[in-house]
């Protein structure tokens, strides 16, 4: 299959203006594919030649202009339509294509549960070629009008207001091209008497990979806001789930929207607004326009904490502002895919704490998500969060710069922008960019020009900066004090200009465990070196602190006297972000191996029973967990680090004893098992069912603990298949395959590894799960065989099912335990000497580099 160049996509948009598609689906054909026509009307600029993609199953008939054209002549994924000439086309094609199994294209599930079975479409980049042939490529806008017929229990949803057409007196509803699927028209006519057929409104020009139709025997809520349909659809066996839900789902949209129309001068652009909790989704959600699909995992059947249930919300408001930043104004091609998601990324956690009661989501960010950034940025894979063009020369290479970058970095790049700027010319610069290019597309250079119009500040330069560099600043203090001042330094290893804020705190002589704060100072840093001293009257402080409220993007240090007093009273600072800018620059000197790993668990210990924000708790946890216990440390010292942490965890437990701190109390839980190096305690609460003291093991609960008994040696497959009867959702067939290859028998290891790489219908959760119980760091001898078959596993099966695929094989399926020399120079070679499609490249090129920076922090 043949990827869209930069060049080609250039070419084909002056040579073509796509007006309007005429879809017609019918999902009634079978199990494996179903049927797509498409009516396809569009200009040509002059008499040339073009092409149009798609990846069928079956390619039927293609009709242009009423002649037939060969379909043999499709080659890959593209079908020539040569010797057009200037004026009006019109291009009819008829296809079977199939469903999918990876979260790409027509995605098809059965629920378990209840046997009932739900598609969609996830047509992100490229994957719309595997539902309908299309120009695909953001800049060539067009209407979209579909038909879908479905089986007779089921309910479609899209883009625009579905409805059905047909009746039981009259069950053919037509379309504009007539009927018949084998003579290539783009409308099967009438429904077959078990089915129904379902047109949805026409959509405004909008690109073709944010087309969607989701159909099956959704559980559906509906509301009206300002005047607008308002829905939410799940599964029907989560529906008591969603329902228990529903109020907080409701109001967190309606808070939302209502901010943003007080933000944006342009209305909402798309006729209802629904969101669709879907089986299987590889991402988070998906900003399809008045259609947004999200994982269902946020359909919460089990128990949460505050902080997860803000993660939602963040995403709900992050996918309602891609309405605007990437539907309303679309990128004009890849290289501004920050246009979409750095702006989506900044709404979300902005307009969350100003219109809902999430009012902290920026220490989430802070400790949560920055780091996402800052570890992205310190890779070889790194690259500016805006690229330059030339850099993004095809889809492939576009598909990888979706990550920490284009997300979390820049958010932050645009929270230093607001800093600096000032939100009122913020909003202003952004207002008259939508005004500009509304229902079109635009680029960097846009961008900045519409803020260069709202300010008199240089824009281009910040940009330039900003935007187009790569790599993290270190920002390092340094003090000098008398009786009456103190002076400050600060070493700058760096380019970029930053905003920020010098906190600066006295120790509470009353109680030397907590630090009462001073008067902020603001600093203006510009682009590098030595920044002249500072001099500020007083003794100085006992703690100073660069970057506090974290406005900036930059790793920062602590001058010595400043460290230690974090380390006696870094619980004790009163503002839960300055807290989360001192816990981030423990996590970076101990990456840059500048702080011992075990120095920071015991900082962790130490202060997190006294943490109070859930976030940071989490936050710090789930390093302290994940990557110190589990790859900066030596086996040797893994089981102190695991002590450690179980203490830290007892210690939470009976904090939160009188049941105030749920969120905090399972969260203690969770870790505690993750800990646990005896059987003893996980089989009691498993046998009666609870936590003592509580609380209760819902689904989630057990199967972690039966993941950890797995890992351990402590129960059998039958105990993983009797549970699986008790629990046979999608959850719980991914809960027993996780545990069913965390067991540490070589048969279970074997059966393991040839589901993961022989069977290729696996689905990309169960694919996950089970690569995700695979590799344990206690099973190092064990599984150590399976360390140089995984490299050439994974380049064939990512071969042979795609990106999607080859993504979760990098990402769970990388034995990443295996830290040593030997596995990194094998891996390495392996690189170097073989080929493999970019998606897998990327991720093994950063799995190396982390597997390279654990060897240098284990020294």
């Amino acid at each position: 299959m043949s990827v869209l160049t930069r060049d080609e996509a250039q070419t084909r948009a002056l040579f073509l203006d796509v007006h309007r598609y005429t879809i017609d689906l019918d999902l009634t054909t079978g199990e494996d594919t179903f049927d797509s026509h498409a009516l396809i009307r569009f200009t040509a600029r002059t008499a040339g030649d073009t092409f149009v993609e798609l990846k069928p199953a079956t390619l039927r008939s293609v009709i242009l202009d009423g002649q037939p054209l060969d379909p043999a002549g499709l080659d890959g994924n593209r079908l020539a339509l040569r010797g057009l000439t200037a004026g009006e086309h019109e291009l009819r094609v008829d296809a079977a294509m199939r469903y999918s199994r990876t979260g790409e294209g027509m995605h098809r599930f059965t629920d378990p549960t209840d046997g009932e079975t739900y598609v969609y479409t996830q047509l992100f980049m490229e994957d719309v070629q595997r539902v309908f042939a299309a120009f695909d490529q953001p800049d060539l806008k067009s209407v979209f009008e579909l038909t879908v017929t479905a089986p007779a229990d089921w309910a479609v949803l899209g883009n625009g207001i579905a409805e059905r057409t047909d009746s039981d007196s009259d069950s053919g509803g037509d379309t504009d091209s007539g009927s018949g699927s084998g003579s290539g028209e783009s409308g099967t006519g009438s429904a077959p008497a078990d089915a129904h057929r379902w047109t949805i409104a026409p959509t405004p020009p909008i690109s073709t990979y944010l087309v969607a139709v989701a159909a099956g025997p959704w559980h559906s809520l509906h509301t009206e806001h300002a005047g607008l349909p308002f829905g939410i659809h799940c599964r029907r066996s989560l529906a008591p789930h969603l329902d228990a839900d529903a109020d907080e789902l409701f109001d967190i949209t309606r808070a939302c929207y209502d901010r943003y129309h007080e933000k944006f001068d342009e209305p909402y652009p798309f006729d209802s607004y629904d969101q669709a909790f879907v089986p299987e989704f590889n991402a988070g959600a998906m900003e399809n326009p008045g259609l947004v699909t999200f994982r269902d995992e946020f359909v919460y059947r089990s128990a949460v904490t505050d902080t997860e249930r803000q993660t939602r919300a963040v995403v709900i408001a992050h996918e309602m502002a891609h309405m605007w930043f990437g539907d309303l104004v679309t990128l004009t091609w890849w290289d501004d895919i920050w246009l979409n998601e750095s702006f989506a990324e900044y709404m979300g956690y902005q307009t969350l704490t100003e219109a809902t009661r999430f009012t902290d989501t920026w220490v989430d960010f802070g400790i949560g998500r920055k780091s996402w950034g800052y570890d992205a940025d310190q890779r070889p894979s790194t690259h500016p969060v805006a690229p330059d063009p030339e850099a993004v020369p095809d889809t492939a290479a576009a598909m990888l710069n979706f990550d920490g970058i284009s997300y979390a970095k820049g958010a932050s790049a645009l929270r230093q922008l607001v800093a600096w700027l000032g939100e009122k010319d913020f909003l202003a610069g952004i207002n008259i960019h939508f005004a500009r290019h509304k229902f079109a597309n635009a680029t960097l250079a846009d961008f900045i020009d519409s803020l260069a119009h709202a300010t008199d500040r240089d824009v281009r330069a910040w940009a330039a900066q900003w935007l187009r560099t790569t790599g993290v600043d270190t920002l390092t203090p340094h003090i000098t004090a008398t009786d009456t001042q103190w002076t400050l330094d600060i070493a700058h290893d760096g380019s970029r200009p930053h905003q920020l804020t010098l906190g600066s705190y006295d120790l509470d002589l009353a109680d030397p465990t907590r630090l009462i704060a001073r008067d902020p100072i603001d600093l203006d840093l510009p682009g590098t070196g030595t920044h002249p001293a500072t001099a500020h009257p007083g003794p100085r402080p006992a703690l100073a602190l660069l970057n506090d409220g974290d406005l900036t993007y930059a790793k920062v240090r602590l001058d010595t006297a400043s460290w230690d007093t974090a380390l006696r009273a870094l619980s004790g600072i009163p503002d839960p972000l300055t807290r989360a800018v001192i816990w981030n620059a423990a996590r970076d000197m101990v990456r840059d191996g500048e702080l011992a790993p075990t120095a920071y668990l015991d900082a962790a210990r130490a202060h997190l029973p006294h943490e109070t924000d859930l976030a940071l708790v989490q936050g710090v946890l789930a390093f302290a967990a994940g990557q110190i216990t589990d790859r900066y440390l030596t086996p040797q010292d893994r089981p102190t680090a695991l002590a450690t942490l179980t203490d830290l965890t007892h210690e939470l437990l009976r904090r939160t004893e009188d049941g105030d701190h749920p969120g905090l109390r399972l969260t203690a839980v969770r870790h505690f098992i993750d800990a646990a190096t005896q059987p003893d305690t996980l089989q009691e609460w498993l046998d009666s069912g609870s936590v003592t003291g509580g609380p209760e093991l819902d689904p989630e609960l057990r199967w972690r603990a039966l993941t950890r008994l797995a890992v351990l040696g402590a129960i059998t497959p039958t105990t993983i298949d009797t549970e699986l009867d008790h629990d046979p959702s999608a959850t719980g067939q991914e809960g027993a395959a996780r545990c069913h290859a965390a067991l540490p028998d070589p048969d279970s290891k074997a059966a393991a590894w040839a589901r993961l790489f022989d069977n290729d219908n696996l689905s990309n959760y169960l694919f996950a799960a089970t690569a995700q119980g695979f590799w344990q760091p206690e099973q190092t001898d064990l599984i150590k065989e399976y360390v140089p078959r995984f490299y050439p596993d994974a380049t064939a099966l990512a071969a042979r099912r795609g990106p999607a695929i080859a993504e979760a094989a990098g990402r769970y399926a990388f034995p990443v335990h295996a830290i040593d020399e030997a596995s990194l120079h094998l891996g390495r070679t392996y690189l170097d000497s073989t080929d493999m499609i970019p998606a897998l490249r990327r991720k093994l090129v950063d799995q190396l580099d982390d597997l390279r920076r654990a060897l240098r922090v284990r020294g």
